[in-house]
């Protein structure tokens, strides 16, 4: 078996997609900031009085575009994180390098397809759900490996 400095290093081509996908998905979910921040310019909705831009305007927390971007950034932090974690424990099983490669793949293709769908160019069901669980069942199949290589 493959010792622990051999399967993290980026000789390792699963541990290199890996990389490659956890640093995409790092630059999604900051991008999430940015796009939410042009929502909120672009509709005058602000949440903090010092952010107003004029005195005529009011804090205001419930504009649907600014919600909207907020869901799929918040989407993100709860589905994304478990991926880099159960993601790099997955690269520590020695997996397959074609199913590992497509599994890191679809999760980071899945999450940007989500949040196209769902906060960029709204796009009716089943889309957002087709991407949603994609990348959930990748991210669960990796975790069921993690358990059952920590068990036997």
């Amino acid at each position: 078996m493959a010792g622990v400095v051999e399967l993290l290093s980026l000789n390792n081509p699963v541990f290199k997609s890996y990389v490659f996908w956890a640093g995409v998905l790092v630059i999604k979910m900051l991008l999430m900031s940015l796009l939410t921040a042009v929502q909120r310019f672009k509709t005058k909705t602000f949440a903090n009085p010092e952010d107003l831009m004029s005195p005529k305007l009011k804090v205001k927390f419930d504009d649907p575009n600014v919600e909207r971007v907020r869901r799929a950034h918040r989407n993100d932090l709860e589905n994304i994180v478990p991926f880099f974690i159960i993601g790099l424990l997955y690269t520590l099983t020695n997996p397959s390098v074609f199913l590992a490669v497509n599994l890191f793949r679809a999760v980071g293709i899945a999450r940007i397809v989500h949040t196209i769908v769902y906060a960029v160019v709204v796009v009716p069901q089943p889309s957002r759900a087709l991407a949603f669980f994609v990348a959930l069942g990748a991210t669960v199949y990796m975790a069921l490996q993690v358990i059952l290589a920590a068990a036997f």
